[in-house]
């Protein structure tokens, strides 16, 4: 079976063709770090240069809340687990064991921060996850860390494109 929803994407894992995982410290130079380690991975699955970016991007946000959010004075591991899966499909799940969401609804709004009023942050890493993802999932509990789970369904390509 290749073709999933994406609710089978988000909720399981199914028939991986390849799998990577990696645990980085919560430290801003690691965004850059998690972001090209998916890039490169994902890149076996031939991904258009705007699929690529994309997933990037959403990577990128899903890292940020991690460092910025979950370990906010200290310095815990990110965990990162990127699943090919047959159909086109990436599964690309982000965990953190820091500080937990308490009211996830309310965190996925956009424009909502627990950053601060000094104006650093805009609120929208949750929406942007969301613009370039075909899915995406939070679990989370207070004090028990969150997983970001972003699915992404790759176009079949062409020959000639």
């Amino acid at each position: 079976m290749s073709s999933y929803t994406v609710g089978e994407v988000l909720r399981r894992e199914q028939n991986v063709i390849n799998e990577i995982k990696l645990s980085l410290p919560s430290l801003s130079i690691n965004e850059g770090i998690a972001r090209a380690a998916v890039a490169v991975f994902c890149s076996q699955a031939d991904p258009s240069t705007t699929e690529l970016a994309d997933i990037k991007c959403a990577v990128s946000e899903a890292v940020t809340n991690c460092i910025v959010h979950a370990y906010r004075d200290t310095i815990g591991l990110i965990y990162i687990k990127v699943q090919l899966l047959p159909g086109r499909w990436l599964r690309i799940e982000v965990k953190d064991r820091g500080c937990g969401i308490d009211d996830v609804k309310k965190a996925r709004e956009p424009l909502f921060t627990t950053a601060g009023a000094d104006g650093e942050r805009s609120g929208m890493g949750f929406t942007v996850m969301e613009s370039f993802c075909d899915g995406v999932s939070v679990r989370a509990g207070v004090g028990k860390g969150c997983t970001v789970t972003l699915c992404k369904k790759l176009r079949e390509r062409s020959l000639y494109t």
